[in-house]
């Protein structure tokens, strides 16, 4: 299923079809400040498995994010920061930024089980952070690429919901997705190392 949303003013109604698929264990497709993500509410164990099907990996190696509201949301998945850490933090989100942090115990355990490391995503993109704010949980998420060549991520909501139709409940079309993913930065150590560059320059808010 094919859904409109605007991402300058979602919505309520359809923000709620989607938290209520999500609740009841779907997965869907939406947008980013980034690429498009497939996605599936972090709760639900089948759901995640499901999603590690799609992508052909095993829960416990793959390498999602969560996606999350606001900054609040987020210290309920990591271990405490310092203050340094807080405020790059406050200054780069929302925004097209990765950050690995070491995860507390609230990490679904289909998720952790070898892994202490958790990424999280608080995308600058009123659609994404709706339907967390009223699904009332993070979105685990992965990007959605594409088979082309050239192209390494699916841009088109509607391509992609060509191909995605019979593995996912909704494809959510805010528009054409980037195809620049996001900055990865690792802070497990306390340090800001930068693990992958895509959108989005951290150095402007060190």
């Amino acid at each position: 299923m094919l859904i409109k949303i605007y991402p300058e003013n979602p919505n309520p109604k359809a923000i709620e079809q989607v938290a209520d698929v999500l609740r009841r264990g779907g997965l869907i497709i939406y947008p980013t400040d980034t690429v498009y993500g497939l996605g599936c509410d972090i709760t639900n164990h089948k759901a995640i498995e499901k999603i590690c099907q799609i992508r052909n990996i095993k829960p416990d190696k793959a390498n999602f994010s969560f996606i999350c509201y606001d900054l609040s949301h987020i210290s309920d998945y990591i271990k405490p920061i310092d203050n340094a850490t807080f405020r790059v933090l406050k200054k780069a989100l929302p925004g097209p930024f990765t950050f690995i942090f070491n995860a507390n115990h609230n990490v679904p355990r289909l998720l952790s089980s070898n892994k202490k490391t958790v990424g999280i995503r608080v995308p600058d993109n009123n659609i994404a952070r709706e339907i967390v704010k009223v699904l009332g949980n993070p979105i685990l998420s992965t990007s959605i690429h594409d088979d082309d060549d050239i192209i390494e991520y699916s841009t088109d909501p509607e391509l992609i919901e060509e191909k995605y139709a019979d593995k996912v409940d909704i494809v959510i079309d805010g528009g054409y997705g980037g195809n620049i993913p996001s900055t990865i930065v690792d802070c497990t150590s306390g340090e800001f190392e930068i693990v992958r560059e895509g959108k989005g320059e951290l150095e402007l808010y060190l």
